[in-house]
């Protein structure tokens, strides 16, 4: 994910308190998971539930109960499911049982009967598939949409009843601390629909709404200890698929943001761990050395290769062993499962490069086959465009028998095209244009996530110098770009602070909580040049909806000349859009005879953001540091 000059960033984790020394003994496990009650043989089975009709008829039972390995354990005859074996772990307190769910098999509950000390019976239930034929559910992600990026914790308390949740060990709200929970849930996020609407957006990502239930800096979500359930400072199991049922009535879709590589340490898979080989297990505690090159090197080390993809993310991280196939299955149903009881649309993979290879190669399968339409996109921090594009779908040869089946990445190259364009006086556009011409090396680079700035890096307003000239070409780029625009919460807004500690740049949304003094959410509280902002953005996002060409057209760009980038965009049926970024401080005049090939047949245009009219084509008098969007006419 992250090339070594990135390492300070730790994308997705920057906990301020985890230990800084990089050799310390591998994290001894201090607190033992939860007892079960004196009467339960059985603490739970994972996954909780399942359905008939699935393509792939295995299903892997992980039971978790104390000494449950020594019970004997049976299938109630239930017609349609066979019990395939039953297999002890390392640990007594697990066992694998294995099932096979035929075509024929009926909803209904399994009675899986554990006969130990005494006999106890379990109800497991399979239920009707709802994802097949809903056009609601599953929907995907392509070109035309617009995503939102937002932390829930920092966006908008919507429900003050689950700011407290006592026996969490973070249990209460402290806004006065970037580190602790603030109190925003599912119900903030779900009370500005509207609001998502009125900038064009179309998907909304958050990042993990599964259960962190740390002691410190939980509020991001990246460490999650428990698989199947949500954190209930957001809201409940079933409050989450409501939610995602609602955002779908309302013409959003849902992003859920997953972890494939470690999870928490206080996850009871690793306090109680089935069998060390579970987890990447070092003699002491080693960190990852974050830098995917090794993985595609022709002269790579087999060490370097090992330490980036088996070493710990960090402390409280503990780094999963994808390669042992029961820990792949058990991951692999978990993402199935999440898509099949919300319907949610797509999946964005966190630290996703860090992961076995052959795993991610297996579990992209899986979920293509079970659901053709889900769309996944993942996190490649990495120090090139070749680097960035061996993690989606390409062109290349399979290295080490690794083919990514991934569809989409983030399009880290661009952004930081973009800053290397805007950030000083001396602009440098042909840095813009030179991240698109390695579009080659993907299967279809439209796919790739383009965004300005997240949760892990400096915000783009602060990284411009605060600059709104600029701020309106970086946002004209997004969304007239190819790919699909990702827009981090605020930055419609001006929002603005640096990386360096990572709090300040996942500050609280204005208005989101009882008390704010400005509130960002109404025209009247976005004064001055956050409303100005706003509306830039807004009327752009709006355009792009009511006009494909910007999102589906063809692209065209020419090589930069004097500090302007100009390209257009363009389709059959003769709808062209052209963009001109001037990245001077002066005007400048732009020879149009160049760009005669697209705008051969129109006779002028109009500006946009402006409703200004472009009345000659051949020649242009760019304003310094302006973004032109023009609908050529005929």
């Amino acid at each position: 994910m992250i090339s070594s000059r990135f390492l300070p960033l730790l994308a997705g984790v920057l906990l301020a308190t985890a230990p800084a020394a990089a050799t310390l003994a591998a994290p001894a496990v201090t607190e033992a998971a939860a007892p079960a009650a004196k009467t339960a043989a059985i603490q739970r089975i994972d996954p909780t539930f399942w359905w008939v009709g699935m393509k792939n008829p295995k299903l892997q039972l992980l039971v978790h109960g104390p000494a449950i390995a020594s019970s004997t354990a049976t299938l109630k005859a239930y017609e349609g499911v066979t019990l395939d074996g039953v297999q002890k772990l390392e640990s007594p307190n697990y066992l694998l049982i294995n099932l096979t769910i035929s075509p024929t098999a009926k909803p209904g509950k399994l009675q899986l009967e554990f006969q130990g000390a005494k006999k106890t019976t379990f109800a497991y239930e399979l239920k009707q598939r709802t994802t097949p034929g809903d056009k609601q559910k599953v929907q995907g992600l392509a070109q035309q949409d617009f995503i939102y990026f937002l932390m829930p914790d920092r966006f908008s308390n919507g429900d003050p009843k689950n700011d407290y949740i006592p026996g969490m060990r973070a249990p209460k709200v402290a806004r006065d601390s970037m580190y602790a929970r603030h109190g925003g849930d599912l119900k903030g996020i779900e009370n500005h629909f509207d609001y998502f609407k009125s900038l064009g957006v179309t998907a909304l990502w958050m990042t993990p709404v599964t259960e962190n239930d740390m002691p410190k800096a939980s509020y991001h979500g990246y460490a999650l200890t428990d698989y199947y359930n949500t954190d209930r400072r957001y809201g409940t199991l079933e409050e989450y698929k409501q939610f995602v049922d609602k955002a779908h009535a309302n013409g959003l879709k849902v992003v859920h943001d997953v972890v494939l590589n470690h999870m928490g340490s206080k996850n009871y898979l690793f306090l109680d761990q089935p069998a060390k080989d579970w987890f990447n297990q070092w003699p002491q505690f080693t960190r990852s050395n974050y830098n995917s090159q090794a993985l595609n090197d022709p002269y790579g080390s087999q060490l370097d290769c090992k330490l980036y993809n088996k070493g710990w993310f960090d402390t409280t991280m503990p780094d999963v062993n994808q390669s042992n196939p029961l820990v792949a299955t058990y991951l692999i149903q978990n993402f199935l499962w999440w898509v099949e009881y919300t319907g949610l649309d797509a999946y964005r993979i966190d630290t996703y490069p860090y992961s076995d290879p052959k795993f991610l190669m297996q579990w992209g399968q899986a979920l293509n086959d079970e659901f053709p339409n889900l769309f996944k996109f993942g996190e490649a921090w990495v120090g090139s465009t070749a680097q960035q594009a061996f993690f989606a779908r390409n062109v290349f040869q399979p290295v080490d028998g690794f083919k990514s089946n991934l569809e989409s990445v983030f399009d880290f190259q661009s952004t930081f095209a973009v800053y290397d364009a805007l950030k000083g006086d001396q602009p440098n556009m042909a840095k813009i244009y030179d991240a698109l011409q390695g579009d080659w090396m993907y299967e279809d680079a439209t796919r790739n996530v383009t965004f300005l700035d997240n949760h892990d890096m400096s915000r783009f307003y602060s990284v411009i110098g605060e600059d709104f000239n600029k701020y309106k070409m970086g946002v004209a780029w997004l969304l007239t770009t190819r790919g699909i625009p990702q827009l981090y919460y605020g930055t419609e807004v001006l929002m603005k602070n640096f990386s360096n500690p990572d709090g300040l740049v996942r500050a609280d949304f204005p208005g989101g909580f009882a008390g704010d003094q400005q509130n960002y959410f109404t025209a009247a509280g976005r004064t001055g040049q956050a409303g100005e902002a706003f509306n830039y953005l807004s009327k752009l996002s709006l355009y792009r909806k009511a006009h494909p060409v910007l999102a589906t057209g063809k692209l065209m760009q020419f090589i930069p000349q004097d500090g302007v980038y100009t390209y257009f965009r363009y389709n059959d049926q003769g709808e062209t859009v052209m963009i001109l970024l001037n990245g001077n401080k002066d005007e400048k005049t732009v020879d149009g005879a160049r760009f005669a090939e697209r705008t051969g047949s129109f006779s002028s245009g109009t500006e946009i953001s402006t409703g200004a009219t472009v009345s000659d084509l051949k020649s242009f008098k760019v304003p310094g540091r302006t973004a032109w969007v023009v609908e050529l006419k005929k």
